[in-house]
């Protein structure tokens, strides 16, 4: 109080300036300091977090213990426990869509892709997520399913990983692993060079991923990309974990299906207890979610080789009750997965989110923070920055998603609790609408088209908006 008296005073001392100049100096230090302070809110996002970024194939909303599945998913428990669950993760009805919206913050309909892919999904110059975090001085891995290119020049070292290792087609024989029969069906690799190994293909996976931690130096961050190929078909688990299976699941492809499940869980618990004991919990970032909903589909695929895997005959019991429809469907239970974060000391444990997010939200987000300096105007992001809905499950501004479905036979935008899907017909000259208010009916069992027709008008000429901007970046086929 007396140096703020000194300084308003009338009278000043010629032989004190340069003591009071001093003072000045310090006190305007001082302010900026808690106008900063102030400013300063539980949005702010600290930087350089080491990211692990889990994917499941097929995993439906109810496959997992916490949503009321038949089978125990305890690190998967623990990581909800943990963190937050977000309550609203959209993502594509099937799997190629899904992997490119999240690596590039685009929807995945801009680049034409809407089914799994075999040929170039991306244009070799894409600006993808783990370029951005190269630029921003993360190392960089892919251990699992690339599927946005199945040739090895075609494959994730030629679009940002430092290293990678999987499967460059998409789901595999879990013994063999090889993709469908054809030109692709040797998809194995390791950065690019196709290799032959003996193993179960979640052991190897989860192998490769914790060895790839443990190397990993203290001054350097690092992003994982780990997309499993369970629990998509062929399954046949190892006899070690059918046994764990609780006897009142009858039957043996339920049985096997509720093995890869309790086996991925078990994998997961391996890469948090490798980040764990690296003493790198604190500074990592970790994601789980799945690709798309639940699969009913026939286990043992016959467009698959059968070399010595012998994948029982049968139906997958993917589970998404109560939402309705599943993997290939724009509906709930086709779009919305089990979604968990972790970060100890930023991120509260304990909390559920029901704030609306979707894959492409990921890339901006991750990317803001690395600190990368990319320009998001030019990147074309259909994602924004969810790291609000992460510390404080909301402060998101009102915004549109929108998901183009299977070989864009329809289209769904969801703004608010409204949700409006269009159907189209086999020759595309006739269109169907559905209006559903998420929020009242979650499972969508009331279409709302005939009785909210301005609501209804309103959406489809934001679906409209949004359609015109489809294949703006598609790969030429001359390239290929």
């Amino acid at each position: 109080m007396k140096d703020t008296q000194i300084l308003a005073g009338p009278v000043v001392n010629r032989n004190n300036l340069p003591h009071l100049f001093i003072r000045i100096i310090a006190l305007a230090t001082l302010f900026v300091f808690a106008a900063c302070s102030e400013n300063k809110n539980e949005h702010d996002s600290p930087t350089q977090p080491n990211i692990v970024f889990i994917i499941a194939d097929d995993l439906g909303w109810a496959d997992v213990e916490f949503h009321g599945g038949n089978v125990p998913t305890p690190n998967l428990n623990r990581l909800r426990d943990e963190g937050i669950e977000l309550g609203q993760h959209y993502v594509a009805p099937v799997c190629s869509p899904t992997r490119a919206g999240f690596l590039t913050g685009r929807y995945w309909s801009r680049f034409g892709i809407t089914t799994p892919i075999n040929t170039r999904g991306l244009p070799f110059d894409t600006v993808t997520l783990p370029r951005a975090l190269s630029e921003a001085g993360y190392s960089t891995a892919i251990v699992g399913k690339w599927h946005l290119g199945s040739k090895p020049e075609w494959g994730p070292n030629h679009f940002g990983f430092d290293h990678s290792y999987g499967s460059l087609a998409g789901g595999v024989t879990p013994w063999s692993h090889f993709y469908k029969k054809g030109p692709y069906s040797t998809t194995w690799h390791r950065n690019g060079s196709l290799i032959t190994e003996e193993g179960y293909v979640t052991d190897l996976l989860v192998e490769e991923a914790v060895e790839w931690i443990e190397n990993r130096p203290d001054d350097e961050p690092f992003f994982l990309y780990a997309p499993f190929t369970a629990i998509h078909l062929p399954i046949r688990e190892p006899r070690e974990w059918l046994d764990r299976v609780r006897e009142t699941i009858k039957g043996e492809v339920p049985r096997h299906y509720a093995a890869c499940i309790m086996h991925l869980d078990d994998a997961v618990g391996r890469i948090i207890a490798a980040i764990d004991q690296a003493g790198k919990s604190d500074n990592t970032l970790i994601v789980f979610t799945s690709d798309n909903g639940g699969s009913t589909a026939e286990n043992n695929d016959t467009k698959y080789p059968n070399i010595n895997d012998d994948c029982p005959d049968g139906a997958l019991t993917g589970n998404n009750l109560p939402l309705r429809g599943k993997k290939g469907d724009l509906y709930e239970g086709g779009t919305r997965v089990p979604t968990l974060v972790r970060w100890p000391g930023q991120i509260q444990a304990g909390t559920t989110s029901d704030t609306p997010v979707h894959i492409v939200d990921w890339m901006p987000t991750f990317t803001a923070l690395s600190g990368y300096k990319g320009n998001s105007t030019k990147l074309k992001w259909d994602g924004v920055n969810i790291w609000p809905a992460l510390v404080s499950r909301g402060g998101l501004p009102k915004r549109t998603l929108y998901s183009a479905g299977t070989r864009f036979r329809s289209q769904a935008l969801r703004e608010g609790d409204w949700k409006l899907i269009r159907f189209h017909s086999e020759n595309g000259n006739e269109a169907r609408d559905e209006l559903y208010n998420i929020a009242a009916d979650p499972n969508e069992k009331e279409n709302l088209a005939a009785s909210q027709p301005e609501r209804l008008a309103q959406l489809q000429t934001k679906l409209a908006a949004a359609v015109a901007n489809d294949r703006d970046t598609v790969v030429p086929l001359s390239e290929d």
